[in-house]
């Protein structure tokens, strides 16, 4: 039996609208009563003004995603929901799926958000997912200078991780001087890119702009690794590879949550992945995060400005009440 729900659609390259659709659940399926989504900034700025570039229309594809790119499409990843019926009911789960009220899906993409992480802060389950991916491709070991280039939601969130590797001297580097406090209360220490110092072990930039890759190059020390986690979409960015880069011998490595790194794909799948991001959000610091919230039925109304803000970090759509 189908049910009817809503769902925030890209209608046009920056236009957005909640639409009808129906929930449909198969063998196998559970259905969720969505409690919270939230707004990745980064990406979904970029899917809402159509700079997917057509040869990632297949890999960018969220996991429950309707329509095609550039648009109309139903795009997200960030879902908090609770089953709604059978074995599971009442349980609270993350989902990789787009802002919608009520929806269906296989019971083995539900993951159980643990004890002691509630829900409203379980919507950062995507994010903390991508930072524990970067941390792996940047092999950041104890007593490390780590450099993180962007204090985002991403970013905040490598800074977190890697300061709690024993012995790590963790910096976060951004031009918002706002963000300072957030990096003291993440245990790291903040720079603006001006001022930040060199001889770093290893570099993590997310800031997805030239001039932050250029910084990153800059204060790499030798030897060091430069990990580009940022998605530029279409377009070319620039790269410094001039000056001291060979001399220094430095490495730039690239960082994507669509693959596990080689290092921990043989023991490692997604879904041990997302549980582990779960429990990494157990601290209640990580609420610094979430930097405003939006009822659902007005996003049609919200979304664009949310997206534009500078300060956004992760955005919570509220559901119901």
């Amino acid at each position: 039996m189908s049910e009817g729900a809503r769902a925030l659609w890209i209608v046009a390259p920056g236009q957005v609208d909640l639409r009808p659709v129906a929930v449909e659940p198969g063998p196998g399926d559970v259905v969720i009563e969505t409690l919270y989504t939230g707004i990745s900034r980064g990406t979904e700025r970029l899917v809402f003004e159509g700079r997917v570039p057509a040869s990632e229309h297949a890999t960018m594809r969220a996991p429950f995603q309707e329509g095609e790119f550039p648009a109309p499409v139903k795009y997200g990843y960030c879902a908090v929901g609770r089953v709604s019926g059978g074995a599971e009911a009442g349980q609270v789960v993350f989902v990789l799926h787009p802002h919608q009220t009520r929806f269906a899906c296989p019971v083995q993409m539900a993951v159980p958000v643990p004890e002691g992480v509630p829900p409203e802060r379980a919507v950062l389950a995507a994010n903390m997912e991508t930072a524990l991916n970067i941390l792996w491709d940047a092999q950041v070991a104890p007593g490390d200078r780590v450099a993180v280039i962007g204090a985002g939601t991403v970013g905040a969130l490598v800074g977190y991780l890697a300061a709690r590797v024993p012995g790590t001297d963790v910096t976060l580097i951004d031009r918002d001087d706002a963000r300072a406090g957030l990096a003291a209360a993440f245990g790291c220490g903040f720079a603006r890119p001006e001022a930040a110092e060199g001889r770093a072990d290893v570099v993590i930039h997310t800031s997805a702009s030239a001039a932050g890759l250029g910084t990153a190059i800059a204060i790499a020390g030798v030897e060091a690794r430069v990990v580009e986690a940022s998605w530029y979409g279409s377009g070319e960015t620039p790269v410094a590879l001039g000056g001291a880069f060979h001399q220094r011998r430095l490495q730039i490595v690239s960082s994507q949550v669509g693959r596990i790194p080689a290092c921990h794909a043989v023991r490692w799948d997604y879904r041990r992945r997302m549980e582990t991001a779960l429990r990494l959000l157990a601290s209640p610091v990580l609420d610094a995060l979430i930097s405003g919230e939006t009822r659902f039925d007005d996003l049609p109304r919200d979304y664009a400005g949310i997206l534009a803000a500078a300060g956004t970090l992760c955005h919570r759509v509220r559901y119901g009440g």
